[in-house]
């Protein structure tokens, strides 16, 4: 058989599927339930714990092809890559799996059936071992592949023999070797010249048999399982007859582009460059389509240690414009099909690859121009010292590894142990001098952790749970080795699904888990010197430092706060469309039942305003328009113009959020610094309402606002109250307006006769006084339920009689009673109505009163003194 890298993939997997085995899409390389690993390196990692029997199989039988890589941690192949026919730091994993079903003789007789009838390889090429007690495996080859006993090797060494840890699940292997003939140096496997490249091992079947026990004993497993791994790109190999893996066919079309943008051939130094920048091209682009992006730390450093690997080959072999993101299109061509994911971060990948490589450019030059200077002093084969070495790293920003890599291409070592001792005295000096006073309280223990244990590995973007492993427990400011149930922790583990709060988002809320059996609720999550902290309670069992532990987000919560934030974004692009563009964001708040977003406007917003907001937000979430993350420097981000979140720290690169279409077509709707969690399509958000609209501060305007079911549920409240009202004023919904308006009219005519009619009353009625005393024209009533703030404009009319006339009038409203009194101007000098108001006001059990000569006003709490207080006036007037 000559088949694509594709179709092999593709035969192995139907198959299986053939075989009654469920086809498992791959796994991210960002471990879910191995918090041990940095990446997931090997194809039976995402079942790890069906095999341990903490999860139930999805089927009793899977096959798989898992994306895998190996460049950090123990699992290292980084240095190997470009100079071996095998070695890679990313590759694909094809595997049958069995949990508890079949066992070995279906495994066998599926492997020798694949490989020799679909596959269509020789029965005389291939030979197997098997561990050398494991008596019936090797009889299982005799009768089912008909082998001889010279071509099945006993092994007796723990190549043969697999296990999960100390403890676990675990038994004997059998490996398939296939034989690449005599012309090629190398012996069996078990035999002294084991390590040519003769026979190499395709396929590896594991017989899942025994329980380790803490005292080295092992038991029989009631279910044995099987678990198999066979590398796609070893059996491509194979299958297209050729030696090295990088001759087949995905690498050779990466390679021919390659060399083609560079016009380099694959001579010498030049084929191993150009192996370098294949391999890591892969391993960087499935990377970075699973969340992880080039940093100092954790799986961020290794991502771009291999990122710039690969960019100093591409130097090597004279690029002067960054190379790899050019070579994107042709991976996503060749394994997009089977991993859409890198179809859907294309953008993504090739922006964060020429970004990484225009930096490094700089940096390569200077720091190789250094390292230079400080070869020359060297013998032939000498060792670098590693202060010089320390020097080039954090003086000018030159990563050891390429000084290792560069050191070893030109015959030099590097004194790693002495780059090591200058790197912790570097540390140490950190420490003294640190920033921590007295005062700091229950922040320096964060501090203190995140110094130990580094920072925490954020793979929210990608994952809603995951498994962790326990770095610290604190409660009350103090480090505990184990919390129990009922205290209230801060807990802070090596990776987290869990989001921090930041740049106005709320911090996730879940649960956490351990298999001995403690239970935590996570009521809060927040970033502090690079960890993220979860605040919580242990309800039940003992937590302790060290053991694993399962992390799991409140997906729906998490989810309402994705869409919260999202329109956060939409609403600033609708407010600035909508008012004008000098609308900058002042704030936000974005939590999951609602968000708030301050902005700067000078005045509040008509109704109409807000209406053209909202539906300008709604048309765009109505767009379904995929949200689109980019990397970049944040001076080009701002330049392209992005909008920077009001009070947030950048660092040089940035996280960039694209979100909607333009309604001119001219590009996107929204585009915004973030480093928040968003949803995935503007459709997502499902439904926008705001909810009010106010001041904050002098030029500082709010609106609040719900989305998703939250802004269903608000709008059928309004609704509801609409057809309430509508129900008690007899009118339909559509009327109700214009119904309540002509109430409205209905009152204020209702309120003017009213006032009309009192103002009779005072005046010429029924219940008010007009008399002579002396020679002024007196006028005076005591008004029941009368507003105080009418009997101004009943003085104004009694005063209307003569220009020698005085009125006082006492409101009586609930047993208080409230005074005015009003006089013509030419009796102010003799009358003033302070005094007068006075008068009244002791005679009510007050005190005080007063105004302007000619109008003033007071009360007291005795209704009971209402007439007194009138002839109390009219006394002072004879």
């Amino acid at each position: 058989m000559s088949a694509s890298v594709n179709d092999i993939r593709r035969t192995f997997l139907q198959f299986f599927e053939g075989r009654d085995h469920q086809v498992i899409p791959s796994a991210p390389l960002l471990p879910q339930s191995d918090p041990t690993l940095l990446f997931v390196n090997a194809g039976m990692v995402p079942f790890k714990n069906i095999f341990t029997g903490k999860e139930t199989p999805p089927s009793p039988r899977a096959t798989s092809s898992q994306k895998c890589v190996r460049a950090g941690g123990k699992h290292n192949d980084l240095d190997n890559v470009g100079y071996t026919a095998r070695h890679h730091t990313f590759f694909e994993m094809l595997g049958n799996f069995s949990f508890g079903d079949y066992f070995k003789e279906e495994a066998i007789d599926a492997a020798w059936s694949l490989i020799t009838k679909e596959f269509g390889i020789s029965p005389e090429k291939l030979l197997v071992t098997v561990y050398h007690t494991d008596d019936e495996a090797a009889g299982l080859w005799r009768k089912i592949a008909g082998l001889p006993d010279e071509k099945i090797i006993r092994i007796p060494t723990s190549d043969n023999f697999w296990s999960m840890g100390d403890t676990g699940p675990c038994g004997p292997c059998s490996e398939i070797f296939y034989d690449h003939g005599e012309d090629v140096p190398g012996g069996p496997p078990g035999s002294p010249d084991e390590d040519g490249d003769r026979f190499i091992e395709i396929w590896n079947l594991v017989f899942m048999q025994f329980d380790q026990q803490k005292d080295g004993t092992r038991e029989e497993l009631p279910r044995p399982s099987i678990d198999t791994g066979m590398g796609l790109e070893r059996i491509a190999a194979v299958l297209q007859g050729v030696h090295s893996n990088y001759e087949i066919d995905l690498f050779q079309k990466i390679i021919a582009e390659s060399r083609e943008l560079t016009g380099t051939g694959e001579e010498g130094e030049a084929g191993a460059a150009h192996r370098v920048i294949a391999d890591h091209l892969r391993s960087s682009a499935f990377l970075i389509a699973d969340g992880v992006t080039p940093s100092n730390e954790g799986r961020g450093y290794v991502l771009r240690r291999i990122m710039r690997r690969a960019m100093r080959y591409a130097q090597v072999l004279g690029a002067k414009d960054p190379l790899m993101h050019r070579l994107v299109p042709v991976l996503t061509g060749e394994m997009g099909g089977a991993y859409p994911e890198l179809v859907r971060a294309e953008n993504l990948i090739a922006d964060t690859l020429r970004l990484e490589e225009e930096k490094f450019a700089g940096l390569l030059t200077r720091g190789l121009k250094l390292l230079s200077e400080e070869t020359d002093k060297l013998a032939d084969g000498g060792t670098l010292p590693g202060e010089a070495a320390f020097k080039l790293y954090d003086t000018y920003g030159f990563p050891v590894d390429l000084t290792e890599d560069a050191l070893r291409r030109q015959g030099y070592k590097l004194d790693a142990e002495g780059f090591d001792a200058a790197m912790a005295e570097q540390k140490a000096r950190a420490r003294a001098s640190g920033q921590f006073g007295g005062d700091a309280g229950e922040e320096r223990v964060f501090y203190e952790v995140a110094d130990e244990a580094g920072p925490t590995e954020f793979i929210g973007y990608a994952h809603l749970s995951s498994a962790g492993t326990v770095q610290a427990i604190i409660k009350d400011g103090a480090r505990l080795d184990e919390a129990r149930a009922g205290d209230e922790i801060s807990l802070v583990t090596n990776q987290t699904p869990f989001y921090g709060e930041s740049g106005g988002q709320t911090g996730d809320a879940g649960t956490a888990s351990t298999d001995g059996g403690a239970k935590l609720t996570v009521t809060d999550t927040k970033k502090k010197a690079g960890l993220h902290i979860h605040f919580g309670k242990v309800e039940s069992g003992t937590l302790k430092v060290g053991e694993e532990i399962n992390l799991s987000v409140d997906e729906a919560r998490r989810r309402r706060v994705m869409s919260n934030h999202s329109a956060t974004h939409l609403v600033h692009a609708a407010l600035r469309n909508v008012l004008g563009e000098h609308v900058t964001q002042k704030g936000s708040f974005v939590g999951p039942d609602r968000l708030r977003f301050d902005f700067s406007h000078h005045q509040a917003m008509t109704r109409g305003e807000i209406d053209a907001v909202e539906a300008e937000v709604n048309a765009v979430i109505q767009q379904n328009a995929e949200g689109v993350i980019k990397l970049m420097p944040y001076d080009q981000a701002i330049e392209e113009g992005a909008m920077a979140l009001f009070g947030e720290k950048y660092e040089d690169e940035v996280r960039v959020l694209s979100l909607g279409r333009d309604p001119s077509g001219e590009g996107p709707y929204s585009v915004e610094l973030c480093g928040g969690t968003h949803v995935e399509r503007s459709g997502d958000i499902s439904l926008f309402a705001i909810v009010s609209e106010g001041a904050v501060a002098s030029g500082i305007r709010r609106i609040e606002a719900v989305t998703g079911e939250a802004a269903r549920r608000y709008l059928k409240a309004q609704a509801g109250a609409a057809l309430k009202a509508s129900a008690a004023l007899k009118t339909n919904p559509d009327e109700l307006t214009a119904r309540i308006e002509a109430l409205q009219d209905d009152k204020k005519r209702l309120e003017k006769e009213l006032v009309a009619a009192r103002k009779k009353a005072a005046t010429g009625g029924a219940s008010a006084s007009a008399e002579k005393v002396g020679d002024i024209d007196f006028t005076s009533a005591v008004l029941e339920g009368v507003p105080a703030k009418e009997l101004r404009g009943m003085i104004a009319d009694a005063l209307k009689k003569s220009d020698r006339a005085v009125a006082a009038f006492v409101a009586v409203n609930e047993g208080k009673a409230s005074a005015s009194v009003g006089v013509s101007p030419s009796l102010t000098s003799d009358h003033p109505a302070p005094e007068l108001v006075k008068a009244m006001v002791e005679a009510l059990g007050g005190k005080g009163g007063g105004g302007k000569p000619d109008l003033a006003h007071g009360g007291g709490p005795d209704a009971g003194g209402a007439k007194s207080a009138l002839e109390a006036v009219k006394a002072r007037l004879g």
